[in-house]
């Protein structure tokens, strides 16, 4: 064996032989536990990058994992491959974006094969085949008949550059997250599921799900946000109409001062009308809804309002109430309308004191009065009814119940459960996404395509005009058709679905990749469903995950799947971060064009700033490709693995990447410079050891415990790795003596080869193949502790002295208190300290400290 590591040779070789002989491929097996392990699929976007790298590698250690523990195991891989890069990319080439995804697919598929990953490749898919998305289609079919899918007008954020509808989360500062344009609003009919139907569940799932964060189950809570309280309604003044609103807090309705609607709410232009407020009102409505939604509503965010010039009437006092329009209110919660209580809401008591407004306390606080000229904040806890007329002397939470009960008997208001979860839109005016399968017909109205037309496969024969999008809606081969109802010419849908459809059903979908009978074949799905151990960013937290949930319970309810959630355990890993450099003149530089501080373009000296996330917009990134050219996927993975836990971010470092690849070099070497006698040696089978042969032995199955623990526990692959570090110092301090010893190293080498074989696979095999074994360390089960090795004949107490360090001393592991009191007394530095003293009581932690306190 060469004593040199190559680790190209070795992982084509072993990456060839994985693929060749199928080493992956799974199918359903009754007699055996399964285990489903998925990462969140790539969008092909052309390069893998090191968030890719960190999050495959976590996946495929527990699949590998989970796979020596005798599960069945399946770990696929695919493609979300619709989506708005893909077009821009066409706009900005001419190339088509069906060309361009999947020559990126096939680029990123040879870079996740150059990693080694376990991946069943016979299930692979991408979601822009027919194949995949005639079944999206199906089901679409499926919820229209069911009621689960409308078609509305609504005011929609609208990139004129994109040409595309762009959701909330999407708009940053009132500009496309993509391309930076400013976006508008704009009137345009959609497609929504009804997500709403299933917010209470959806909720009540929260709590049934331990294997989750904390905090992805408390921002999915805070994203469905479930509140009791009460409609009431506004007459309005001097006219006919009325605003409702919803209040958590009805009994703070005397409290009332002024009324604040969103920029948004229909009513705005027509309640400002003839009252001079027009121009001034129509401006500001106008910059608001070009600000960035979640930044208005930010507690920090500067509140600002506009008088409409109209009223409306609190129904409990008969007050004119003046109307404000306000940044801070949206129209997507409640009802786009907020009863302002400025003396028990924050942002009601800042925009009051800011114009001026009436603050009149309602809730005091118990042996406290309330001065509204000079409070500071308002008071938003609990107290008594006061200034609220019947209700006055009532604790505030009972007052909550009378005041409703009170707006029910009046008719002016009811009781009802408000949620901030709107339904979810999925029309998209883009070309490359999965087209939406209606008809839109002049006599018969809305059609659904007939099942057995399915898919509506999208036309790829187009010429993509470079600088411009092409929307469906200029194709006419796509959507000039006839109406399958009556046979008269109609017009296809031309709106396709959000992405976000596509990745909410593939993990089913790979349980049955192959099936063609059907969406979903149930009994495999059974098998497999559901995921097991699902890993992702942080940043889906909320949509894809809650959109993932909520078409599982789609399925359930369509008798396609037996399970309500789709991921048991999820697993969030951090960000890749790497210091940012910029030159003053060239801008943000690559880590290759930054040298010893100055910038290898011009010279000039480097501005270091931030470690962050790695972005392609600031060029603090590392490509995967160098890293495996020059030290191996092996070594990409260990570093990728070691630097930081799994949930934490991990930050890049050169010296991290140097020390990954001098620890293989130094396993690779210690195997390989004694490979001729490690091959004719059989691993240490049971017997008496003394002296460094046992202190290694134990060592080998004490890591072996930690490593088991830290993976199978907490996914803690930094501290089982450390921990094997220390085994392998040991080991190559170890020189055996006899025929036992050289057992022993065998035994603790192959420990060592497998508890690798994970991490590093490919150099892990090679090894082990040399050292004889028959059969490749893939076929091979996790080890077991040996609880004999474990077994210690002397451990070491310390000795305090009145909480001073006095001595360390040696006892057996099962030596009692006043054993190890008269060894601890036996030692001399101990009795200079005790001698001619009264020993007031003796302070024992078995098997770490004994404390003799005298006096």
């Amino acid at each position: 064996m060469d004593s040199r590591y190559h680790p190209e040779q070795i992982e084509t070789k072993w990456q060839r032989r994985w693929l060749e002989d199928k080493t992956f491929r799974v199918t359903e097996d009754p007699d055996r536990p399964k285990y489903y392990v998925l990462e969140m699929f790539p969008y092909p976007s052309g390069r893998i990058h090191m968030g890719h790298v960190r999050n495959y590698t976590i996946g495929d250690v527990v699949a590998r994992y989970k796979r020596m523990r005798g599960f069945n195991v399946l770990h696929p891989m695919g493609w979300d491959a619709f989506g708005m890069p893909a077009e821009n990319a066409a706009i900005a080439s001419g190339v088509h974006p069906a060309k361009w995804t999947r020559e990126n697919i096939a680029y990123m598929k040879r870079q996740l094969q150059r990693m080694g990953f376990s991946y069943d490749w016979d299930r692979e898919l991408a979601t822009c085949d027919p194949s995949y998305y005639r079944w999206e289609q199906w089901l679409f079919l499926k919820m229209l008949e069911n009621d689960l899918v409308y078609r509305k007008t609504t005011t929609v954020n609208w990139c004129e550059t994109c040409a595309t509808v762009l959701a909330n989360e999407q708009v940053e500062q009132g500009r496309c997250w993509r391309c930076g344009d400013e976006v508008a609003e704009k009137e345009l009919p959609g497609w929504f599921f009804r997500i709403t139907r299933y917010a209470d569940e959806l909720l009540e799932w929260t709590d049934k799900l331990p294997g989750w964060p904390p905090q992805v189950l408390t921002m999915q809570r805070n994203w469905i946000g479930k509140s009791h309280g009460a409609e009431v309604t506004f007459p309005l003044a001097d006219r006919e109409g009325s605003i409702t609103v919803f209040t958590t807090r009805p009994d703070t309705l005397y409290g009332v001062t002024f009324m604040s609607l969103a920029a948004e709410h229909p009513l705005v232009a027509e309640l400002s009308a003839g009252t001079g407020q027009e121009a001034e009102v129509r401006a500001f409505v106008e910059r608001v809804r070009r600000q960035d939604k979640i930044r208005r509503t930010s507690e920090d965010a500067e509140k600002e309002g506009v008088f409409t010039g109209a009223y409306c009437v609190n129904p409990l006092t008969g007050e004119r109430v003046p109307i404000y329009v306000a940044n801070f209110v949206l129209m997507e919660y409640g009802t786009g309308a907020v009863m302002a209580v400025p003396a028990h809401d924050q942002r009601d008591f800042e925009f009051a004191r800011k114009y001026g407004l009436p603050i009149r306390v309602v809730i005091e606080p118990e042996g406290r009065t309330l001065d509204p000229d000079t409070m500071t904040e308002a008071h938003e806890g609990e107290g008594r009814m006061v200034r609220s007329g019947p209700f006055d002397g009532l604790p505030n939470r009972e007052g909550i119940r009378a005041v409703i009960r009170y707006l029910e008997e009046k008719g002016i208001g009811r009781g009802t459960v408000n949620y901030r979860l709107r339904d979810w839109g999925i029309s998209r005016q883009r070309y490359w996404g999965a087209p939406i399968p209606v008809i839109h017909c002049g006599d018969c109205g809305v059609v659904p395509v007939p099942e057995e037309d399915l898919p509506v496969v999208l036309p790829e024969d187009v010429e993509f005009p470079q600088g411009r999008v092409l929307p469906l809606a200029e194709i006419p081969s796509f959507y000039e058709t006839t109406c399958p109802r009556c046979g008269r010419p109609a017009r296809r849908e031309t709106d396709t679905m959000d992405t976000f459809v596509e990745s909410s059903w593939y993990f089913a979908r790979f349980s049955c990749a192959d099936h063609d009978g059907g969406m979903l074949d149930r009994k495999r799905v059974g098998y497999w469903m559901p995921v097991d151990q699902y890993i992702g960013g942080i940043e889906h937290a909320v949509l894809h995950l809650l959109y993932a949930r909520f078409y599982t319970k789609v399925l359930r309810d369509l008798g396609l799947v037996d399970v309500d959630e789709p991921f048991t355990n999820l697993l969030t890993q951090g960000m890749v971060c790497m210091e940012t450099h910029r030159c003053p003149e060239h801008g943000w530089l690559l880590p290759e064009e930054s040298q010893d501080g100055r910038c290898a373009r011009c010279g000039a000296e480097v501005i270091r700033g931030r470690v962050e996330k790695m972005s392609k917009s600031k060029k603090n990134v590392v490509d995967p490709e160098h890293l495996i050219e020059r030290y191996g996927a092996d070594t990409a993975r260990l570093f990728s693995l070691f630097a930081a836990p799994p949930e934490k971010d991990l930050e890049w470092s050169e010296e991290g990447v140097e020390g990954a690849y001098r620890f293989l070099r130094r396993v690779w070497r210690l195997v390989a410079d004694n490979a001729d006698w490690l091959r004719q040696t059989a691993p240490f089978a049971g017997g008496e050891l003394t002296g460094p042969a046992r202190a290694l032995r134990r060592k080998a199955h004490e890591t072996l415990q930690k490593v088991t623990s830290d993976i199978e526990e907490r996914f803690h692959f930094n501290t089982a790795i450390a921990a094997t570090m220390e085994l392998v110092n040991e080991m190559a301090g170890f020189s055996p003596a006899s025929d036992t010893d050289r057992q022993v190293l065998r035994e603790a080498v192959d420990l060592v080869l497998l508890m690798l074989s994970p991490m590093v696979p490919h150099m892990a095999e090679e090894l082990w193949e040399g050292l004889g074994h028959d059969r490749p360390l893939s076929e091979a089960r996790w080890p077991q502790v040996d609880p004999e090795a474990l077994v210690r004949d002397a451990i070491t107490v310390v000795v305090q002295v009145n909480g001073k360090l006095r001595a360390r001393i040696q006892v057996p592991p099962d030596a009692d208190e006043a054993a190890v009191r008269e060894a601890a007394l036996a030692e001399e530095n101990v009795r200079n300290h005790v001698e001619g003293k009264t020993l007031v009581k003796t302070v024992w932690v078995p098997g770490r400290l004994v404390n003799l306190v005298v006096r």
